[in-house]
Formats: structure tokens, C-alpha cells, sequence
């Protein structure tokens, strides 16, 4: 069986941190770090983001502060079974918190 969702990261325009319900979720944020939105799909991370800017099944802060995907944060993991993607989706959010980053999780 071939695995096919995929985590990915989006970089987040800094006007997010305007958006007081972003910021009250994110209160160890570090002024300097990037914000991201970390999602799963079982599509190819660029056509997920495409949709997203498109406002198809799109959350509103990457339709709206979208800028570009994150490979870098994301790729060694893909692809996955739906179960994996489900719970890294979680753990990559956590742990970019973790390092100060602004996150908002889909």
C-alpha cells in the first residue's frame, strides 16, 4: 500500500500577529520568528496550499497571510499513513511552538 498524506507547513505574513485570536494562541511567541500554519493532506503539499489561497476547504489565515510552503520544516516526513500524518501534524505545531515560532494548527 502506497502512503499518501502529507503534512506541510505554510509561512504566514507577520500581519497575522494582528489578529488578536493568533496571538492569544500563541503567548510564548518570539518576536523574529516565523508564523506558520502546519496542516495534513492527502494531497501534494503545493496543491493544498494552492486550494487554501483559492478558498476552497481554505483556513482563513493562509488564504488571507499565506505566503509560500516550508519544505524545509516538513518533507523529511512525508509521505505517511492517515494515522501518522493525523498525529505529526500535531507534534510539528507543538514542537515549532515550542521553538517560539507563531502556529496555528488546521
Amino acid at each position: 500500500m502506497r502512503h499518501h498524506h502529507n503534512v506541510y507547513v505554510v509561512e504566514l505574513s507577520k500581519d497575522v500577529l494582528d489578529e488578536p485570536k493568533f496571538r492569544k494562541c500563541n503567548p510564548a511567541y518570539a518576536p523574529g520568528k516565523p508564523c506558520v500554519y502546519v496542516g495534513m493532506t492527502g494531497l501534494a503539499p503545493d496543491e493544498r496550499f494552492d486550494k487554501h489561497k483559492a478558498g476552497i476547504k481554505s483556513n482563513r489565515y493562509v488564504r488571507l497571510y499565506g505566503l509560500r510552503l516550508l519544505p524545509e520544516l516538513y518533507a523529511v516526513y512525508n509521505p505517511m499513513p492517515y494515522e501518522a500524518a493525523k498525529e505529526m501534524e500535531v507534534e510539528l505545531a507543538i514542537g515549532l511552538q515550542e521553538e517560539g515560532y507563531g502556529v496555528w494548527q488546521g
